[in-house]
């Protein structure tokens, strides 16, 4: 049995892993790896490969890593306010709801669900409900 689940855990790799490159954060990779590992080896290349794809999002971010340079230069483009925060500006920090503007991310950019700013000079994606960092884009 453990033969097996190592076997199926090394096809679903070699089969998902540059489909998961591309998936957008933990929960697309999540998701994607999951949907390629089940199509590889049915149920347990499902469990293989959504663990596989969710660290492997989580390595490139929500943004995809091609994603990252242009949207930069987009953000930079439409000449943004920054917004002055006195706290450190990191993954997890949570921006107050009154002051920031958020806007949208531009549909060919593919981040649904996430809003921009600018804060002390640096774009970072932010997850409305909450306005928690979620990364930053340099």
């Amino acid at each position: 049995m453990i033969r097996r689940f190592i076997g199926v855990a090394a096809i679903v790799t070699a089969i998902a892993l540059p489909t998961l490159a591309q998936a957008q954060g933990v929960p697309g990779g999540v998701e994607r790896g999951a949907r390629e590992g089940e199509r590889a080896a049915g149920p347990v290349g499902a469990i293989v490969g959504g663990t596989i794809g969710g660290v492997v999002g989580g390595v490139a971010g929500v943004l995809g890593v091609e994603q990252r340079p242009r949207f930069h230069s987009y953000v930079v483009e439409q000449r943004r306010p920054s917004y002055q925060y006195r706290e450190d500006v990191r993954v997890g920090a949570v921006l107050p709801e009154e002051g920031v503007t958020y806007y949208e991310v531009p549909p060919e950019y593919g981040v649904r669900d996430y809003r921009y700013t600018v804060v002390n000079g640096r774009t970072v994606l932010v997850e409305p409900r909450t306005h928690r960092i979620v990364e930053i884009v340099e």
